[in-house]
């Protein structure tokens, strides 16, 4: 069985940095990734809001350097859990656990951007069919035979 989850897209709000009891560092925050192709009756492209958290250094990480609107890439599983809540109600929750996460834009990429956007936050409308393939067309290409597959 596999449980593995890879996402990009950008924060939606600033990264929340919380410590646990034994004092380990978990940070909760939420990425914004567009639906490929997808688009709304007002020709706006669709996102999905996924939860996401990580633990320990990555949340340190996060924490110290990731705001709203970085372009993050996300390694991890999904993980679902319940708990009640103070009422007494059951609460579901599904979430993305990291194992990794990277900023995936430079300081001054995420910058200008921040400089240049307003305060609202909207996701890019760049489409994936007009992204250029030539970087995956040029140069040497490999010779694998199935015997060089690690399965």
């Amino acid at each position: 069985m596999i449980n593995r989850v890879i996402l990009v897209g950008r924060l939606t709000k600033d990264v929340e940095v919380r410590k646990t009891g034994t004092g380990l560092s978990v940070a909760s925050f939420t990425v914004a990734c567009d639906r490929r192709g997808s688009r709304d009756a007002q020709g706006q492209s669709q996102a999905d809001f996924i939860n996401c958290v990580a633990w320990r250094q990555a949340a340190d990480f996060l924490g110290q350097y990731a705001r709203k609107g970085a372009l993050v890439g996300v390694d991890g599983r999904i993980q679902t859990r319940n708990y009640d809540d103070k009422d007494g109600k059951k609460v579901y929750v599904t979430e993305v656990v990291c194992d990794s996460v990277r900023l995936l834009e430079s300081k001054s990429q995420s910058e200008s951007r921040k400089d240049s956007a307003s305060d609202s936050y909207e996701m890019p409308t760049e489409s994936y069919d007009e992204v250029s393939l030539d970087d995956f067309n040029t140069g040497p290409s490999l010779d694998i035979s199935s015997d060089d597959l690690p399965f």
